[in-house]
């Protein structure tokens, strides 16, 4: 019994190591990681290794930890990237899916702007379909400081036929909304983060 009272809190951290990096999507710091996650950062380095470890032994995970420097990002396995290879190559293919349109369209009103605020107006992860639209050339992705931004490729404009973004249908009129949805998606992420980071403890 005792044992299972020391492995539920390291378990308990894994899982809420995992749930960032699958939200986040792109490689985060792992001092952002320490500080949503409301710990040290030498705990959280501590906890990333045992992770680390715990998944390239396991033969039911798919997944893998990646560090770079002092970044950490959740990736495929190597052994199984070309399924992953597979999917995009199809994807690419293929005509753009409604998502995939819906996402285009956001970056085109709105960009540059990053993959948290895209997440935050379509209500679902949007890391694959922004990666596929990269990889159609549809998109550029920027990185600025630990973060990446995505906006509208010249191969865009190009085909749509116009010189800048602002040439779009009713640009200034969904911009305009669109910038409100922005507004909200940092504030939400301010109050998560300032929540996580700092918990009010219970009442004694």
């Amino acid at each position: 019994m005792d044992e299972e009272k020391n492995m539920t809190p390291g378990l308990d951290l894994h899982a809420k190591m995992e749930a960032l990096l699958f939200y986040y999507g792109e490689p985060i710091p792992i001092k952002k990681m320490a500080n949503v996650l409301g710990i040290k950062k030498d705990e959280c380095e501590a906890a990333l290794l045992e992770w680390e470890a715990a998944l390239k032994n396991s033969g039911s995970r798919g997944v893998a930890l990646l560090h770079s420097d002092d970044m950490v990002q959740l990736v495929t396995k190597s052994e199984l990237k070309d399924i992953g290879e597979k999917v995009l190559k199809e994807e690419i293919r293929e005509n753009l899916t409604p998502a995939t349109l819906e996402t285009l369209a956001l970056v085109a009103y709105l960009g540059p702007l990053p993959r948290s605020t895209v997440d935050y107006i379509r209500g679902v992860n949007s890391s694959f379909t922004l990666r596929n639209l990269v990889m159609r050339g549809l998109i550029d992705r920027d990185q600025e400081g630990n973060m990446y931004s995505y906006r509208p490729s010249f191969a865009f404009l190009k085909h749509m036929g116009i010189e800048k973004t602002g040439d779009l249908p009713e640009f200034d009129h969904f911009h305009t909304i669109l910038k409100r949805f922005e507004a909200q998606s940092v504030e939400s992420q301010s109050i998560e983060n300032v929540s996580m980071a700092d918990p009010i403890s219970p009442a004694a």
